[in-house]
């Protein structure tokens, strides 16, 4: 008779409800993960944004033309 006992069952169950949930904890972690990179590429855009205004406002246009022909030759 090969039955299968009950606690081998319920440990089987209880294994796979693990690695499910263990699966779900990663994949919930990568998405705060992802959110957290998004912020930080919206504040980069923003300092660069204000460096800009910033550049122009005390330096006058001129300035800021300069610099964004350096940066094309980079």
């Amino acid at each position: 008779m090969s039955e299968t006992p009950i606690e081998d069952f319920a440990a089987e169950e209880t294994k796979e409800s693990r690695t499910a949930r263990f699966a779900q904890w990663l994949m919930d972690r990568e998405a705060k993960r992802q959110d957290k990179e998004s912020n930080v590429e919206g504040l980069i855009r923003f300092n660069i944004f204000l460096s800009t205004v910033t550049i122009v406002g005390l330096f006058g246009s001129s300035t800021l033309n300069y610099a964004l022909m350096a940066y094309a030759w980079l």
